[in-house]
């Protein structure tokens, strides 16, 4: 698999490498140093990304810092057909909902999904370039898989992971 991480500040990408061991760029691994709005709007990225996971808060954690209907227009572009989106929100802050509305407007109703928040408040939100709404039963045999595969508590996930709106109305 191949990764790209986009961050503004080349003081975080060093701290990164000298405390957390992130690697020097090789053929999985880039760390680009740009400003995500600006970065994300080139061609080179259109259609190329598979999995997409947005966390855009900055010192002080009140909302996501790039939090747009043309930002999240601008990542759906990047999607491959099949790619998703990932973006990490505090499921019990005043920006939540506006944050799923417009990621809502721009990929639909129907591709938007999340986890139900944790204890200290994050909730996943998915959303995908291509809606599909796959049975319990598949994402159950996928959840073994993974289970299986990666060690991690995969089925338990499914337990608190359902679409946003159902018929219209919000179910978080």
């Amino acid at each position: 698999m191949h990764t790209t991480a986009i961050e503004i500040n080349s003081q975080v990408v060093s701290a990164c490498r000298l405390w957390f061991k992130l690697p020097p760029d090789e053929a999985r691994l880039q760390v680009v140093v740009a400003d995500a709005a600006l970065e994300i709007k080139k061609a080179k990225w259109h259609g190329q990304i598979d999995a997409l996971q947005v966390d855009l808060y900055d010192e002080e954690a009140a909302a996501p810092v790039l939090d747009s209907s043309e930002f999240y227009a601008d990542c759906k572009q990047l999607l491959t057909d099949d790619g998703i989106l990932t973006v990490n929100l505090f499921g019990r802050s005043s920006s939540f909902q506006s944050t799923v509305d417009k990621i809502t407007e721009v990929f639909g109703a129907n591709a938007v999904w999340a986890f139900k928040a944790t204890r200290e408040g994050n909730t996943i939100v998915l959303a995908q370039r291509t809606p599909t709404q796959p049975k319990r039963e598949a994402l159950q045999a996928q959840a073994v898989e993974i289970e299986s595969k990666f060690g991690l508590p995969a089925s338990k996930w499914l337990k608190v992971f359902k679409p946003i709106y159902v018929k219209n109305k919000f179910t978080m």
